[in-house]
C-alpha cells in the first residue's frame, strides 16, 4: 500500500508510453514486490491508448515542466528554492561543465527540470532511480547532487549507444557524483558500461524478462503447410534502427507465386516514407499499417500470424536495439521469429534453434523469409524451442528480486 510520501522517486521520459511496456512491466512488478515510489515524468503522454498494465500501477505520477517556458512561475520558484539547498553550487558547477561540452537547449532544460524535482520532491525521498541513462539520468543526477541523495539508473539501448563517452564515464564515476548502481537489460550493454565505469561491480545485468502471467497461454496452432498463404507481422516504431525499410525492400524481392501479407503495428516518424516505399515497390496492397495498438491487440495479431519479423539494424547515429521485449512476446505465443544478430538479440535467439537471425540486407531477409515459408516444420520446431527458452531462462522474477535488493540497499545507505 502506497504511503503519502514514498522514499524513492522514479524518473521516466514519459508516462504512460505504449512503446515502453518493459518499463511499465518493471514498475508494476516492483510495486507488487513491496517497493513504494512516486513517478516523475519529463514529458506528458502523447499516446491515445493505454495498455492494461498501466492501469495496474498505483504509484502517484507527477509531471515536470516539459518545456521550461511553459511554466515559468513554477520553474523560477523552484530554482530559488533549489539555490538554498546544500548541494546546489556543486550541481550548478557540474551542469556548467556539461553545458560547455553540450551547449544545447535540452541541456538547459535538464537543469531546470532538476531544480523543480529537487525543490518539489518530498523530504521523505531518500534516493532517485532513472529509466534511461541520457536525459532522465541527467535530471536525476543534478537533482540528487542538490539534495545530497544517491541516484541510480536503468539503461537500455539508445541511451547507451548515442550518449557521448565523456557523459557516460562521469555518470559512472564516484568522483563525479556518479550513480550508486546501474542496471542494464543486455549482456552486450552491461559489458560496455562495465568497461566505462570506475567500479564495474556497480553495473548489473538484469534482463527485463517477461511476466508470463500477463499473457494468455500460447494458442493451439494449426501450422501452415508450405503452400499456404504466409501471414507476416512486425511490431516496432517506424524508426531507422528497426530496419523496416530493408524489410519492405526484401518483401519486394519475394517471388510472385508466394502468397503473403505483412501487418505492421507501431507508430513513428518514418510512416509516410515507408508507405511511399511500399507503394513504389508495388506491394502496398499486401501490407496493413495498423499504427499504435494496445497489448491485447498486439497479442491477438501475434496469435493470428505465421511469422514475426524484426529486422533490427544499427542506425547511422549508432542507435540500436537492446533485446526487444517484443521478441519474447512473440515467443510466448508460439510465433516463429525472424530477426537479425544486432546487439543482444542473439542472447535470446540462437539462430537455427530458437528462430532465424539474418543479415539485415534485403536479399538476405528475403531468402530467410522464403526458407521459413518453404519449411514450416522448421519454423514450428524453432518456435517451440523459443517458448521453452523463454520459460526457462527469461522469466521476470529473478531480475525484479535483484533490482529490489539494489534499490533497498541504496535507500538504506542514503
Amino acid at each position: 500500500m502506497s504511503t503519502e510520501h514514498p522514499s524513492l522517486a522514479v524518473l521516466v521520459k514519459g508516462w504512460p508510453r505504449l512503446s515502453e511496456t518493459f518499463i511499465a512491466q518493471e514498475l508494476v512488478a516492483l510495486e507488487e514486490a513491496g517497493l513504494d515510489f512516486e513517478i516523475w515524468s519529463l514529458r506528458h503522454p502523447t499516446d491515445v491508448k493505454r495498455h492494461p498494465l498501466h492501469e495496474r500501477l498505483k504509484a502517484k505520477v507527477r509531471y515536470l515542466p516539459e518545456y521550461l517556458y511553459q511554466e515559468p512561475d513554477r520553474v523560477w520558484a523552484a530554482r530559488a528554492e533549489a539555490q538554498a539547498l546544500p548541494g546546489y553550487a556543486e550541481a550548478y558547477r557540474i551542469w556548467r561543465a556539461d553545458l560547455a561540452r553540450d551547449p544545447s537547449r535540452n541541456r538547459i532544460r535538464r537543469f531546470g527540470q532538476a531544480c523543480v524535482l529537487a525543490a518539489e520532491a518530498p523530504a521523505e525521498v531518500l534516493g532517485l532511480y532513472a529509466h534511461f541513462l541520457h536525459t532522465p539520468a541527467s535530471v536525476a543526477r543534478y537533482a540528487a547532487i542538490m539534495r545530497g541523495l544517491p541516484w541510480s539508473f536503468s539503461a537500455h539501448a539508445k541511451d547507451i549507444w548515442t550518449s557521448p563517452d565523456w557523459e557516460i564515464s562521469e555518470k559512472l564515476s564516484s568522483q563525479h557524483h556518479g550513480a550508486a548502481f546501474g542496471a542494464t537489460c543486455t549482456g552486450f550493454g552491461a559489458r560496455h558500461l562495465q568497461q566505462m565505469s570506475d567500479d564495474p561491480s556497480r553495473i548489473d545485468l538484469i534482463y527485463h524478462g517477461l511476466d508470463l502471467a500477463r499473457f494468455p497461454a500460447p494458442p493451439t496452432r494449426e501450422w501452415r503447410a508450405a503452400g499456404d498463404p504466409l501471414k507476416l507481422m512486425s511490431v516496432g516504431r517506424l524508426v531507422e534502427k528497426k530496419g523496416f525499410d530493408r524489410l519492405i525492400a526484401a518483401m519486394a524481392l519475394l517471388p510472385q507465386d508466394l502468397d503473403w501479407h505483412w501487418t505492421h503495428i507501431g507508430g513513428g516518424g518514418l510512416s509516410d516514407l515507408l508507405q511511399d516505399m511500399a507503394q513504389d515497390a508495388g506491394i502496398a496492397q499486401q501490407i496493413t499499417w495498423r499504427g499504435a495498438c494496445d497489448q491485447p491487440e498486439v497479442i491477438a495479431a501475434m496469435r493470428a500470424s505465421d511469422l514475426f519479423v524484426l529486422p533490427s539494424r544499427v542506425a547511422a547515429d549508432g542507435d540500436r536495439d537492446g533485446l526487444p521485449n517484443v521478441l519474447m512476446e512473440a515467443a510466448s505465443q508460439l510465433l516463429p521469429i525472424l530477426s537479425t544478430p544486432v546487439s543482444a538479440i542473439p542472447e535470446f535467439i540462437d539462430s537455427g534453434t530458437h528462430g532465424l537471425l539474418s543479415k539485415d540486407d534485403p536479399k538476405a531477409l528475403a531468402e530467410a523469409i522464403l526458407s521459413l515459408a518453404h519449411n514450416p516444420k522448421m519454423a514450428q520446431d524453432m518456435a517451440e524451442a523459443a517458448l521453452l527458452r523463454l520459460r526457462r531462462d527469461f522469466g521476470m522474477d529473478p531480475g525484479i528480486a535483484q533490482l529490489v535488493t539494489r534499490l533497498d540497499t541504496m535507500l538504506q545507505d542514503s
